[in-house]
């Protein structure tokens, strides 16, 4: 049997592994994973204002974590931290989609530049590093059927998914021309634990959460008919360290997803039952509105085949763990 797609966990102890983005929502989760499961983990963090990163993330794991403070656009700060690391998860990057919008060469430095001076880094001064890059539903723009699989064209509506899809072309132009070991993972819409709700940044389930934990009204933009598939970070994480330790995962991109999608309106309803919030649908603003994808869920049957990853926390219990966490943490994250 192979013990590998049972428990993911069990082989990082004493792997060395950097993670960049560290400090943010899905990367923290990540280091206390593999920390517990005995790997040496090194986190890179630039500590951008506003993007999630957040010291009392890796709390569970003070002082058994080693912390870089540096920017990857910085290519002489990624040379030395990549030297003699066995996984590179390259999680950091800019995410909101409307800031994209508004500042689109802060997206294009934080999510290309940064990504091509990694693989430069890791081509140059330590070839044998498996690479493992967060990417996003977002690259394949307004689906053109569902669920989407990844034969599915590419065609971006915002910056950010141009961005997330040349960052993704640039590790996959290294393995193929360099054998550089890299994969890529599509994340859509997750959430959980350490996510940054204190703005707007990070995605609407933020949003709603950080709404309900005040009591202050969801407004939902349209119809709130709109399907999405959600994963919580634990799956999410589950998903990369199965990627990671699949050898046939290397050179391929992937997407992840859910067993079944719930409309907007399923979720704003789960908050409403957790926390009596109220909320109300109102026309989309014209800046959303031209970056809105319409109904959108993924087929993640390839990646299960071959890594036996399948999302154990569905939705509505989800919430529920998501909201007790905040509850705990409110100076933390969203007070």
């Amino acid at each position: 049997m192979d013990t590998s797609r049972q428990n993911p966990a069990e082989q990082f102890a004493d792997r060395r592994v950097l993670i960049t983005g560290g400090l943010g929502f899905i990367g923290s989760n990540l280091a206390i994973a593999l920390v517990k499961a005995g790997a040496q983990v090194t986190l890179l963090d630039a500590l951008i204002p506003e993007h999630g990163g957040n010291w009392f993330n890796i709390e569970p794991v003070k002082g058994r974590v080693k912390v870089n403070i540096s920017d990857m656009r910085d290519q002489h700060s990624l040379n030395q931290l990549v030297k003699g690391q066995d996984y590179v998860f390259n999680l950091a990057g800019q995410v909101s989609h409307g800031d994209s919008m508004r500042d689109p060469q802060l997206d294009l430095g934080v999510n290309c530049v940064s990504s091509m001076n990694l693989v430069e880094a890791c081509l140059k001064h330590n070839p044998t590093a498996k690479l493992i890059y967060t990417s996003t539903r977002q690259v394949y723009g307004v689906p053109q059927f569902l669920p989407v699989t990844e034969d599915h064209p590419a065609l971006p509506i915002d910056v950010n998914g141009i961005n997330k899809l040349a960052a993704e072309y640039y590790h996959l132009l290294y393995q193929r021309a360099y054998d550089l070991k890299s994969t890529v993972l599509r994340l859509t819409n997750t959430y959980g634990p350490h996510q940054q709700i204190r703005n707007n940044r990070q995605g609407f389930i933020g949003i709603f959460i950080r709404q309900a934990l005040l009591g202050e009204p969801i407004r939902v933009f349209g119809t709130g008919d709109q399907l999405r598939d959600y994963n919580h970070v634990d799956d999410v994480v589950d998903a990369l360290m199965r990627a990671a330790l699949c050898q046939e995962c290397y050179g391929q991109v992937f997407n992840l997803g859910a067993p079944r999608s719930y409309s907007v309106n399923d979720l704003v309803l789960m908050l409403h039952k957790c926390t009596g919030v109220s909320y109300e649908t109102v026309p989309f603003p014209q800046d959303k509105k031209s970056i809105d994808i319409g109904d959108y869920y993924g087929n993640y049957e390839r990646f299960s085949r071959l890594t036996g990853w399948h999302p154990r926390i569905d939705l509505a219990e989800g919430v529920q763990s998501t909201l007790d966490f905040y509850r705990k943490h409110p100076k933390e994250y969203w007070k």
